[in-house]
């Protein structure tokens, strides 16, 4: 065997074992869960915000039973999109309050996961939140605060705060977490627009502020946003790149951009047609496969388990999110919508 192939043996080698030592302390299990639970609410009037028709006596007639349904089934479906492991942060929305978020995770069915929790205190006209559900042992939180909109469309109307939850992971690098649910589109599409922007403007200037003050941000948005990754708010006043443009440490790129506008993809499906408004969006460096906190794959996924759907209607057919309530009628199910999921790779 001549010098060079012998040369060529030891590189392999040597090679092949750098490759095992990075992987045998790269922890893999973090993952990341988002997800619209539709409506979880206690079932007490609460004579600051409108939700009397999620009481007993209300139009939707909700119950203790349906309530605490409503809670174990969130549960199984956290559990069951964590494959082995129970996903490390879970951001949701349109979650009531945090004596709601204290029975999901230390009463019903998902206790036994032991999860901790934030809750924003928003102003919401209906009284609905995002929250941040996390582990103990796989995050340790710093700091968390709470960002309030102020809406274009009218000064005095309110909407969701952004919640902002920094942590530090095993490997003692910051992560950076925002949970946001956008203004809704039910009073038409161009006239909440500039509701949206402003909330994504306000994101802005936040992360802004984080990629200035650290060399290596690890960023990551995740959220309802009520607008599809190439809509205005996201891909210009957030300025959330696709994943397939090259990638800066300093910017914004949506895990979902070029996914969007695909035939049967989604998280959410209106009208017969799937699209993506809930979404992760994180900071450059999460690319860098080199980086100590990378994005498994490059890849987010949605949880498209077969109970969390049921068929549509006849009229556009296919299947759709197995939702608690259609109208004022109770059907029993998940949610309109569908969790999304990622993966990161966390280098010791």
């Amino acid at each position: 065997m001549s010098r060079l192939n012998k040369f060529r043996k030891i590189l392999q080698g040597i090679i092949l074992l750098l490759i095992i030592s990075i992987q045998a302390n790269a922890q893999e299990n973090f993952r990341i869960m988002f997800y619209n639970v539709e409506n979880m609410y206690d079932i007490k009037d609460n004579p600051g915000t409108n939700d009397d028709d999620l009481t007993p006596s209300g139009q939707l007639h909700w119950t203790n039973r349906r309530y605490w349904k409503k809670l174990n089934d969130i549960g199984t479906v956290i559990a069951s999109a964590g494959d082995k492991y129970p996903p490390a942060l879970v951001g949701i929305c349109e979650v009531e309050n945090d004596s709601v978020l204290f029975d999901l995770t230390k009463r019903a069915g998902l206790r036994k996961h032991k999860y901790e929790y934030i809750i924003t205190n928003s102003k919401d006209n209906r009284g609905s939140n995002t929250a941040l559900l996390y582990q103990r042992d796989q995050i340790k939180i710093i700091s968390k605060r709470s960002y309030t909109p102020t809406l274009q469309s009218d000064p005095m109307k309110t909407t969701r705060d952004i919640l902002h939850v920094t942590g530090r992971v095993i490997n003692d690098e910051i992560l950076d977490i925002f949970v946001c649910h956008f203004p809704s589109r039910r009073e038409g599409i161009k006239r909440t627009r500039p509701d949206r922007i402003r909330c994504a403007e306000l994101l802005r200037q936040k992360t802004d502020s984080l990629f200035r003050i650290r060399k290596k941000a690890n960023i990551i948005i995740m959220g309802d946003f009520n607008d599809y990754p190439n809509d205005i708010s996201l891909s210009e006043s957030l300025g959330a790149h696709s994943i397939k443009s090259p990638v800066s440490d300093k910017n914004l790129y949506n895990m979902f951009y070029h996914y969007s506008g695909e035939k049967n993809a989604g998280s959410y499906k209106y009208r017969g047609k799937w699209n993506f408004i809930d979404q992760f969006i994180i900071s450059g460096n999460l690319l860098n496969l080199s980086s100590k906190i990378s994005i498994k794959g490059k890849e987010a996924h949605v949880y498209p388990a077969s109970f969390l759907l049921h068929d549509d209607n006849k009229k556009y057919g296919g299947q759709k999110p197995f939702r608690t309530y259609s109208g004022f009628k109770y059907l029993g199910g998940y949610s309109d919508h569908l969790p999304v999921y990622m993966d990161l790779i966390i280098k010791n």
